[in-house]
């Protein structure tokens, strides 16, 4: 099965969102507590809990790798109904979370059997802009500044309009330097990828192009988010030595040098959803109210393309942190 109707694909989209609304209320407990671990065991335990609850039969095929909860291979939902792939990130920003920086999300994508592509544990370049071009606009063979002026030319704007979402990495200085060059505007993050290449895709944003390495299972949650809306990826792997080279290859992945399209990373109907746990550009965070948290969620599926903002109040998770000694 690789198509999902509208209809069932809006009724498991919610249910995706619950589960990343249940991560990120159990990682706003940790919002600024200087602990990335613990609010990435919470948010983790949150969602596979809520996973666990669904009549669907899930395999991770994205997952943490940090924590021994929800990695790679785990079976998740309740055992029946349709025979799903899984990527996620319970926590993505567990440094922006600790200490209560912008953008953290809990993310989860959601495909058919077979229409996630299983990638390592390693660095991708990625290239990504939103919805509404012609393929071939951008090209992760050509310069980050050509890409820029090539963007722009597609957009009707000047060059200095455009505006670049690029990790804050040493291994970034040409990129930024090209993209300076040419007078387009650059937006450093100093984490969460995922919420980059997504932010081309909503125009309140004002994020333009994505650009740089980052790991891969993050370009596979990238890619679910931008094929429901129509957006635009290429990706490949950018090898450090030939032992990441063998294990890739020992992954399963065929060529595994050659550049990756969105249609290689994610194929069929896809389903994604992302909740802020710190208030971004992309998402509010979770906000502590009367009786519960107070979220907001982003659910969007490639059988509709519709975008989907969700508000929920939910009943505040128990404590996990010890309670204060001070008397």
């Amino acid at each position: 099965m690789e198509t999902l109707s509208a209809a069932s694909s809006t009724l498991l989209g919610y249910a995706m969102a619950g589960t990343t609304i249940a991560a990120a209320t159990a990682a706003g407990s940790w919002v600024g507590r200087g602990d990335e671990q613990a609010a990435e065991e919470a948010a983790a335990s949150a969602m596979r809990h809520a996973l666990n609850l669904l009549s669907l039969s899930g395999r991770v095929i994205v997952g943490e790798a940090a924590i021994p909860i929800l990695n790679v291979g785990e079976a998740v939902g309740a055992g029946s109904g349709p025979e799903l792939d899984i990527a996620l990130e319970a926590l993505e920003g567990t440094t922006l979370t600790a200490k209560a920086m912008p953008n953290a999300l809990a993310v989860i994508a959601a495909a058919p059997r077979g229409c996630l592509l299983q990638v390592p544990d390693l660095y991708m370049e990625k290239l990504a802009i939103g919805p509404g071009f012609e393929r071939g606009v951008v090209d992760l063979d050509a310069g980050a500044g050509e890409n820029a002026q090539r963007l722009a030319r597609a957009k009707g704007v000047d060059v200095r309009d455009i505006t670049a979402c690029v990790l804050d990495r040493p291994r970034h200085e040409k990129i930024i330097a090209e993209l300076r060059a040419v007078g387009a505007r650059i937006n450093l993050i100093p984490d969460g990828d995922v919420a980059g290449a997504i932010s081309t895709a909503s125009p309140e944003t004002g994020i333009d192009m994505y650009v740089g390495q980052g790991k891969a299972p993050e370009g596979v949650l990238a890619a679910a988010a931008l094929r429901c809306v129509g957006g635009q990826m290429q990706a490949r792997f950018s090898f450090r030595n030939e032992a990441e080279r063998f294990q890739a290859q020992r992954s399963g992945l065929k060529d595994a040098g050659r550049r990756f399209e969105l249609e290689d990373l994610v194929s069929g109907d896809v389903i994604f959803a992302a909740t802020g746990v710190t208030k971004g550009a992309l998402l509010d965070g979770v906000e502590r109210r009367a009786g519960g948290w107070l979220t907001h969620t982003m659910m969007m599926s490639s059988a509709d393309g519709v975008v989907r903002h969700i508000r929920t109040l939910t009943p505040a998770p128990a404590p996990t942190h010890p309670p204060s000694s001070a008397g």
